[in-house]
């Protein structure tokens, strides 16, 4: 019988009969793992043998985490990494080669902005930035030594909405990957692989964690890709999770559903405010019916999730001041905390990406975001209000 999400999410990877009753996932605090005989070392060294051998190449904890990551994405395998870009990093590094060329998605996050900067610099292996949004201009752009498509969707931080399905199409016509950054939605919202695409990408360390407190990767996508990216990349430059970081990462999971929910409900309530206040130039949500993307993210997103941007009337200056007068709300980067946060991301989260390149992206220096928590909406509202009140005041008084 196939269990619901909810149900799954709690219950999947893991049997407690087999861990000596354990309600809890044990964590296996061990580098390493001893063999019955020299014999057997060799077997499971050889591939010959099922089994343990040292936690850089696998480990009973992080096993259970990337078996329950798999399932909610509907894959075949996960692996688990130290990082968002851990798991960025040893994706595009596996699919590309020197002289390669990425079609990526207008507007992605910083970091990965600053990874693809480096491939070019290092061996020129050249991204363009397109808004996909039709096959045709997709179809244009590719070249003949793509060897991938790269998306965030929605995109970090103007929630720009990206047809999954459109381009997944396209991509199979030309049988080039499509890789998703699925981290603003989660696995409970939005499932890329079933809408055609190749690999999905989670900086775990925001709604799969749930709680700020555990920097982490995940990479779902078929058996033969998890496989050699396993023993490649993942091996070689060694950027895998701990077993008490993915210990968090399971009791996190167990109540995602019920966190989204609350994410998504405390956000569409904030976002209706902001629309009408007198100082908000423009909202930025995937749930907004004014968002001109918003059939797409209904046909491919269950719920809006909690992260929200907008204009304010004003310059940096003015933005920064905003976040400075919040009470209660932390000025903060990442997402999907129990806290609400806000950050500049023209100076914080985009600000490695050069100023021409960033405004081409819809990153403006009035554009704020915010992840809305778990606190009670009308709380985060009051905060919210009684600072965007005062954007101009120190203008019109000096």
């Amino acid at each position: 019988m196939k269990r619901k999400f909810e149900t799954e999410v709690i219950h999947h990877g893991y049997d407690s009969k087999d861990f000596l009753g354990s309600l809890s996932a044990p964590i296996f605090q061990t580098s390493t793992y001893t063999f019955e005989t020299a014999e057997q070392g060799e077997r499971r060294f050889a591939g010959e043998e099922e089994g343990y051998i040292y936690s850089r190449l696998g480990n009973p904890t992080v096993n259970i985490l990337e078996e329950k990551m798999a399932l909610l994405e509907n894959g075949e395998a996960a692996l688990a990494f130290s990082s968002g870009m851990a798991a960025v990093s040893a994706v595009l590094v596996k699919l590309t080669k020197a002289n390669d060329h990425i079609l990526c998605s207008k507007g992605i996050y910083g970091c990965t902005f600053g990874l693809l900067d480096l491939m070019n610099e290092k061996y020129q292996i050249r991204s363009d930035f397109i808004s996909m949004e039709s096959e045709e201009e997709i179809e244009v752009a590719i070249q003949p030594n793509t060897t991938c498509i790269y998306i965030e969707t929605p995109i970090n931080p103007t929630m720009k909405i990206i047809d999954l399905e459109m381009v997944a199409r396209v991509a199979e016509k030309y049988e080039i990957p499509v890789v998703v950054d699925n981290t603003f939605s989660s696995p409970y919202l939005q499932r890329p692989l079933d809408l055609g695409c190749d690999i999905v990408i989670h900086s775990a360390t925001k709604y799969i964690c749930g709680h700020g407190d555990v920097i982490a990767g995940i990479v779902v996508g078929n058996k033969d890709f998890i496989s050699d990216v396993a023993m490649t990349t993942q091996k070689d430059i060694g950027g895998v999770i701990s077993p008490f970081d993915s210990w968090l990462l399971l009791r996190g999971l167990k109540t995602l559903p019920l966190r989204m929910d609350r994410h998504s409900s405390n956000a569409e309530k904030v976002v209706e405010k902001l629309k009408e206040h007198p100082k908000v130039k423009k909202v930025f949500y995937p749930f907004d019916s004014d968002n001109p993307d918003y059939h797409i993210a209904k046909k491919q997103m269950s719920q809006g999730a909690g992260v929200i941007s907008f204009e304010i009337e004003g310059d940096k200056a003015e933005a920064q001041a905003l976040l400075n007068r919040l009470t209660f709300m932390k000025i903060a980067v990442s997402l999907g905390d129990a806290e609400t946060i806000i950050q500049h991301p023209a100076t914080m989260t985009h600000a490695v990406i050069p100023e021409e390149e960033r405004l081409k992206m819809g990153i403006s220096n009035s554009l704020i975001r915010m992840s809305c928590g778990l606190e009670n909406w009308e709380d985060i509202w009051e905060d919210l209000q009684a600072s965007l009140n005062l954007v101009g005041e120190h203008a019109h008084s000096s």
